[in-house]
């Protein structure tokens, strides 16, 4: 409780900072790459106070996630290289990680897609893409279009639901986020037997 109290104190702070759409832009960027907070406790207050930014908001939002993402999948690329062995060992065989490798390459935009979008930490996404060598123009699509759907989605709330939204989306949610995810599988089934 004490936390959330905290964070409501600096989302007011942050509200008329003239660094604002910086401090977005890290914030997002740590929330994808190292600190597991929900940006959404701060953006939707945020974005309710500064409508006239609403859209300029959800963009730096999306951008910071951007660049933690590529430097995840580095992490993944390179760092991956010099424990992997080791990591596949303790916590797998080299069989199960090909197999991994595999399905990564031949369905990894989805893999990236669906966990960019649901609430499970996008790190997985991040690091997976990179230790398999996955595309990285692949990987850089998947990972804007989910988080354009996630933080365009909430500035989209905000612009039609105003003051309201936050309890809107607090009560829509899990709703949405499953319905999201159907939606990514469905869509994701046709594209493999079409």
């Amino acid at each position: 409780m004490a936390f959330m109290q905290r964070l409501k104190q600096k989302t007011r702070q942050l509200i008329d900072s003239k660094h604002m759409l910086a401090s977005i832009t890290a914030a997002s960027f740590l929330e994808s790459t190292i600190v597991p907070i929900p940006l959404e406790a701060v953006l939707v207050p945020l974005m309710q106070a500064r409508r006239e930014k609403l859209w300029l908001i959800a963009l730096m939002a999306t951008l910071g996630c951007i660049i933690g993402a590529l430097f995840g999948y580095a992490l993944g690329y390179y760092l991956f290289d010099a424990v992997g062995d080791w990591v596949i060992n303790t916590f797998s065989n080299p069989e199960q990680f090909e197999h991994v490798k595999q399905q990564m390459q031949q369905q990894g935009f989805w893999f990236v897609l669906m966990l960019g979008i649901v609430p499970i930490p996008f790190q997985i996404a991040m690091l997976a893409a990179g230790a398999t060598k996955y595309s990285l123009i692949m990987f850089l699509i998947a990972t804007t279009i989910a988080r354009s759907i996630r933080y365009f989605g909430l500035a989209l709330v905000v612009y039609y639901a105003g003051n309201q939204a936050e309890r809107i989306i607090t009560k829509h949610k899990t709703k949405a986020m499953l319905g999201l995810t159907v939606l990514v599988l469905v869509i994701w089934w046709l594209t493999t037997v079409i």
